[in-house]
């Protein structure tokens, strides 16, 4: 693996992380839109970090964190988060989840700690993604009642 104050790109195929050095951020793939294996799709995971450096174990812990979102819902084709650590007292993580049939879902939060900053940005798109999830099979579960 290949260490240093630049960025490293990273790629995980079948198990295994290759590290790169390169202009992006860290991307955890297993490509992205392939079924894994039991109804799962894989998805592509890119952390950037702005104003300052993640160790890959912080950078290992944030992608299992984000990885769950798949969860909520199943068709999550990509996800990029980016951390601002400019001011070091409060991080800014910000999430981008992007969907199929071209749905993005976005959060951002700040707080005084990486790791609430990630959890809170976390919870906003799960409930995000519940709702998005709750309308979608609301549509096709029961057609609308008609008024006589």
């Amino acid at each position: 693996m290949i260490l240093g104050h630049g960025r490293i790109n990273a790629v995980m195929q079948a198990g295994n992380l290759i590290a790169q050095p390169g202009l992006g951020s860290l991307a955890l793939s297993r490509r992205p839109g392939k079924t894994l294996g039991k109804g799962m799709r894989s998805v592509e995971i890119k952390i950037a970090t702005r104003h300052g450096h993640l160790s890959e174990a912080t950078q290992a812990k944030i992608t299992a964190k984000v990885g769950r979102l798949s969860r909520y819902f199943e068709r999550l084709t990509a996800i990029e988060v980016t951390v601002d650590l400019e001011h070091e007292t409060t991080p800014v993580v910000d999430l981008r989840v992007d969907a199929e049939h071209k749905h993005d879902f976005v959060a951002t939060e700040h707080s005084g700690d990486l790791w609430r900053s990630l959890d809170g940005a976390i919870q906003k798109l799960e409930q995000q993604l519940r709702k998005y999830k709750d309308k979608v099979l609301g549509r096709h579960r029961k057609p609308a009642a008609k008024v006589p």
